[in-house]
């Protein structure tokens, strides 16, 4: 064993190579920020994981320019279909709204978007990754983050960062030697999970069968793999079921016959609730699976953690780079731990849909549900998921305004818009990763005087001027120093700023709303602004 540590330096140290530190570490790295991820394990997870990412992850990761590696891996508008014990469909899912660019509800395997985005990491120079080291011990300071780890063959390591984001799991040792408490329930019932080779059904979509002796989902996964999770009843251990012969008897339930099947994996797991009490201790920020957990029935576990990710990822680099001050960070709890909360509440009212506590409960669901999937607006309710807590954020880096219907707080969309050169782009092609001050139909730099224009610079934004498409053609029209202009292709933009009184928008860089303006008041607003970004 050395008695020398190895050094290393760094502006953002992540503990923990699953989704959400990945997808940190790639956003920062795209920003010039130096990091490290630190993983325990010698390489990255292949066992049953997320099945399901949502449009507002995809836009995540298309923020990153990795799009068009993942959606290989993706298998669009997924259905989910709840099915009473006799196999009646009572709830059919078909989300197909794609106002943020992408398809709503997508299945995927995740450790297959893993590898994307770690092997992408490599592309940057100021991203390193440590895989095989365990964290020993950590200290902060007004200076900065120490970790001590160690490798396998017990080498001494000591990382110094500027901040730390814990994506180390439920069982986050971070959170745990913070003492944060991580409030919750965890369920009484375990699950299988079995994924197979060669689908042997090659029905799509998922179904979750309401079976009250043994419930199961069954679900169809990209590259011709199926998932079939089976509830564990009392008195089974997890090296019973996992015996071969056991788990066939398992699949003999949903399948003709078990021959010839061809087993990739399979894990038994427990669904737990819970959320952690506070998300940032000074320059330690817990994020993904740290900061909250949930059962997997609406595949918001995953979504939720990249949800954290593009908040705090755009907010931790201003920062870093000193263009806001630390107390921005405050802002990342602020907004989304109750966001969390719901999409848990939303996952184990699921759980209990697909699995009622009591039998009783299980006979009223059916014909309830039966009865109502016949009334159109519930159907409709149903089919467009509009059950699902969108984020909203009352409070943080935003202006808020008087009216309770405002957009402010919620993410924008994103329609495919018409550029100059006669090409059509999805939206944040032309954002990328900066703050963006777009405006209908006129100049969005009008009425910004020279000093709130300076603050915009230096914090970079995109000036965005929206016109009707079949204006883009006009020859005499004006060109706008420093002013992309855009046409609105369909009338999605046209149609969002009618149902506001406002005719500015100023986007963050995770594009949720920050604010809206006329360009009369788009200065004073900007400075408002300014006050939650630098305070």
């Amino acid at each position: 064993m050395s008695t020398n540590p190895i050094n290393y330096k760094t502006q953002v140290a992540i503990l923990g190579a699953g989704p959400v530190g990945l997808t940190i570490a790639n956003y920062l790295s795209k920003q010039g920020i130096s990091v490290i991820v630190v993983e325990q394990l010698a390489s990255l997870i292949d066992y049953p994981r997320a099945i399901g990412i949502d449009d507002e992850s995809l836009r995540t990761i298309q923020s990153l320019g990795l799009i068009e590696q993942v959606l290989p891996h993706t298998t669009p508008n997924h259905a989910m279909r709840f099915l009473t014990p006799k196999g009646h469909c009572f709830a059919d899912i078909q989300p197909m709204t794609r106002e943020f660019g992408w398809p709503r509800r997508n299945a995927f395997i995740q450790p297959q978007v893993d590898k994307v985005l770690l092997e992408n990491l490599k592309n940057y120079e100021t991203a390193q990754i440590l895989f095989s080291r365990d964290l020993t011990q950590f200290s902060q300071d007004a200076d900065g983050v120490t970790l001590n780890i160690q490798t396998a063959d017990q080498q001494a390591e000591v990382i110094q960062a500027q901040y730390l984001i814990a994506c180390d799991g439920g069982n986050s040792i971070v959170r745990r030697t913070l003492n944060i408490g991580f409030d919750g329930k965890t369920a009484p019932n375990q699950w299988i999970v079995i994924d197979l080779e060669n689908d042997p059904l090659a029905t799509p979509h998922v179904y979750l069968c309401c079976d009250p002796v043994r419930p199961y989902v069954s679900a169809a996964l990209p590259h011709g793999i199926r998932r079939f999770e089976f509830m564990v009843m009392p008195g089974e251990t997890q090296e019973e079921l996992s015996k071969p012969e056991n788990i066939n008897k398992l699949l003999a339930k949903v399948l003709p016959n078990t021959e010839n099947i061809e087993v990739i994996r399979q894990r038994v797991y427990t669904h737990n609730a819970r959320i952690a009490d506070k998300f940032r201790v000074d320059r330690i920020l817990l994020a993904g699976d740290a900061a909250h957990i949930m059962p997997v029935w609406q595949g918001q576990g995953y979504n939720s953690g990249m949800r954290d990710a593009f908040n705090l990822a755009w907010k931790i680099a201003l920062v870093v780079e000193g263009k806001s001050g630390p107390e921005l960070l405050d802002s990342y709890q602020l907004e989304r731990k109750d966001h969390a909360k719901a999409m848990i509440d939303l996952s184990v009212m699921a759980g209990h849909v697909l699995a009622p506590p009591k039998v009783w409960q299980g006979f009223v669901r059916d014909r309830i549900a039966y009865a109502l999937n016949y009334i159109k607006p519930i159907k409709q309710y149903l089919l467009e998921m509009r059950f699902k807590p969108m984020p909203k954020y009352a409070d943080g880096a935003l202006v808020k305004d008087s009216n309770k219907h405002s957009p402010i707080g919620k993410m924008f969309i994103q329609p495919q818009v018409k550029l100059d050169s006669g090409e059509s782009v999805l939206l944040d092609e032309v954002i990328a990763n900066d703050f963006a001050i777009i405006a209908w139909g006129v100049n969005p730099k009008w009425g910004i005087n020279d000093a709130t224009m300076q603050k915009w610079q230096t914090l970079g934004v995109k000036f965005i001027q929206v016109l009707p498409a079949i204006q883009m053609d006009n020859p005499q029209r004006k060109k706008l120093d420093g002013v992309i202009t855009i046409g609105d292709v369909g009338i999605d933009i046209r149609t969002w700023f009618g149902k506001t009184t406002q005719s500015i928008v100023i986007l963050r860089p995770d594009r949720f709303v920050a604010a809206l303006a006329i360009p009369q008041t788009v200065n004073s607003i900007s400075n408002q602004l300014f006050e939650k970004l630098y305070s």
